[in-house]
């Protein structure tokens, strides 16, 4: 879990023994229902995926609550839904495999759960039928799941959800800036 970039620094402000701690007791490599509840709960989260060279992005990936799954202990699932068209995260995952994955609930009782594992980004498998607008899955092998404190979390509330979830039951909704002039006559046709 700790490297010796981690280990100096716990060294400098004597937290070795709470981090190792924070790892015995907190650490775990599986999901468990907890976990699943809280995760499956969430209509968005932070994605960070690094390049061949190690260089780091870091990208909102939200839907409707539930679209990303605990499918297994030892996997997580969630769509890649039509974007910019960068595929900045996925792209990385092709030269990288490695993420870190941030759930956090903002309100009255904040909660974050962080996971670090490996991903691989599939376009043809079973559980894409039952996500609407999915392009392409994610899977993620877990190897570090762990709860961070919730101290700094503010207490926010939706407004409302984004017009732009996946409905099975409606056409997609554009983006308005798919439309500008500049952008238009590159803006590919919509996957289904």
């Amino acid at each position: 879990m700790y490297h010796e970039g981690n280990r100096a620094l716990q060294d400098a402000f004597g937290s070795r023994a709470l981090a190792d701690r924070l790892d015995e007791k907190l650490r775990r490599s599986q999901f468990n229902d907890d976990d699943a509840a809280f995760i499956g709960s969430l209509g968005f989260f932070f994605l960070a995926t690094a390049d061949a060279q190690g260089r780091p992005d870091c990208s909102f990936k939200g839907g409707p609550p539930g679209f990303v799954r605990v499918a297994a202990p030892d996997l997580l699932v969630f769509p890649d839904y039509d974007g910019n068209g960068m595929f900045k995260s996925l792209g990385n995952l092709g030269v990288n495999r490695h993420v870190g994955i941030l759930f956090i609930a903002f309100g009255e009782a904040p909660k974050r759960l962080r996971l670090n594992g490996v991903a691989q980004v599939v376009g043809d498998d079973p559980l894409m039928a039952d996500i609407p607008g999915a392009q392409l899955l994610v899977k993620v092998t877990p190897v570090d799941i762990f709860p961070n404190c919730p101290r700094y979390v503010p207490n926010l509330a939706l407004v409302e959800p984004s017009a732009y979830l996946p409905d099975p039951e409606a056409p997609p909704l554009e983006p308005k800036w798919k439309t500008f002039e500049i952008f238009s006559d590159v803006v590919p046709a919509r996957r289904r």
